[in-house]
């Protein structure tokens, strides 16, 4: 797919449009995720200032430091009508942030994740506007999903899957976590991924640890091992996938038992996804399963997030969310149980709403897995 179709030009006028809705006369935003969906630039984080300034009525001004003006340049950003201004080292840009506003203004969104230096230094530039979140404006235009974004994160999805296919070739015991997961970040990357997100690789008791990480802990024969890994494309959009598996000799019957509810919630809870359905709602039904079978307290974790540009991101799925779920929308399906001091599993796969109920972007197999 091409950057124009991931990235088209009619989003700057979407979100101005949207900007002025709620009240707004600006967004500013720096390197992160909304900078990348409005413009396709992914912009390098430093000291030195980058910030896409979006008036609710006028240009749209990129402004970025002189060394990275090639960068920008080469991004889908001017496609996308911006206007791109640089800054030398040593000199103040926020005198050209606030030209570009063209005018005085009274309430700017800033970008959610922002560096604190920043907004207080705009705070100081535009002393007279309130400040708020771009949020408020950009959570609607990126919580549903164009075909094309579909189509990146169905790309991302069948890459990490790729890499999971593999896990026989280095998940055996006698080996540490941390060297198993030295070669599945290799995979990650081998099989289509610009950089390696996150690598888990959980065993025995270190799977009751939903965020564990890896340790230099050998995996013992047949202990479970929970695999949870993810990266970005060169698209921009990500995976995030776990399966669970046993390697060397049987499992304990005690977590064959609880896998098997844990494998009845999460398909229970993918073949509910359909527009309509609450997000709570929806996290209720795999977390229903698990408290019927006793587990429900070593379910700890809300059923799922929204993936796209960021790795989480809206909607999530977790009680106390109403929001309905709408065709477009997409995220994990991820339940849990966790008992501590013995040993986890998770299964996860990325889905999306469709018109008409679900797709999964995941598509391997979610029984319990021997190597």
């Amino acid at each position: 797919m091409g950057t124009d179709e991931l990235y088209p030009a009619d989003r700057l006028a979407a979100a101005r449009r949207a900007t002025a809705v709620v009240g707004l006369d600006a967004l500013l935003l720096t390197p992160g995720s909304d900078l990348r969906y409005l413009t396709g630039y992914d912009a390098h984080a430093g000291e030195r200032l980058t910030c896409l300034v979006l008036p609710a009525e006028g240009e749209a001004t990129l402004i970025v430091p002189t060394l990275e003006r090639p960068a920008a340049e080469a991004s889908p950003a001017p496609a996308t009508g911006v206007r791109i201004v640089d800054h030398g080292d040593g000199s103040d840009p926020y005198p050209l942030l606030v030209a570009a506003l063209g005018g005085p203004v009274g309430a700017v969104g800033l970008a959610d994740r922002m560096w604190a230096e920043q907004v207080l230094a705009l705070r100081a530039a535009l002393p007279g506007a309130d400040q708020r979140l771009a949020s408020e404006v950009l959570r609607e235009l990126r919580i549903r999903k164009s075909p094309a974004e579909v189509a990146a994160l169905a790309e991302a999805g069948a890459a990490i899957d790729a890499v999971h296919e593999r896990m026989g070739e280095w998940l055996r015991p006698g080996r540490t976590e941390a060297e198993v997961a030295t070669d599945i970040a290799a995979a990650i990357r081998a099989a289509g991924h610009v950089s390696v997100d996150f690598v888990i690789v959980a065993a025995g008791p270190n799977g009751a640890s939903p965020h564990h990480g890896t340790s230099d802990r050998p995996i013992g024969a047949g202990e479970p091992v929970v695999v949870d890994i993810g990266g970005t494309m060169a698209s921009g959009y990500r995976s995030d996938c776990t399966r669970t598996y046993v390697a060397g000799g049987p499992p304990p019957v005690e977590f064959v038992d609880y896998y098997a509810v844990l494998h009845e919630a999460q398909r229970a809870a993918v073949a509910a996804v359909a527009p309509g359905i609450t997000a709570e709602a929806l996290d209720a039904v795999g977390r229903d399963v698990i408290a019927a079978a006793g587990y429900g307290d070593a379910f700890l974790h809300r059923s799922g997030h929204g993936i796209g540009l960021d790795g989480h991101e809206e909607p999530y799925v977790v009680a106390g969310n109403p929001r309905p779920i709408e065709a477009g929308m997409a995220f994990s399906i991820e339940p849990g149980i966790y008992l501590a001091g013995r040993h986890g599993a998770r299964i996860e796969d990325i889905v999306v709403c469709t018109p008409d109920g679900v797709a999964r972007l995941n598509t391997t197999p979610t029984e319990l897995i021997a190597l």
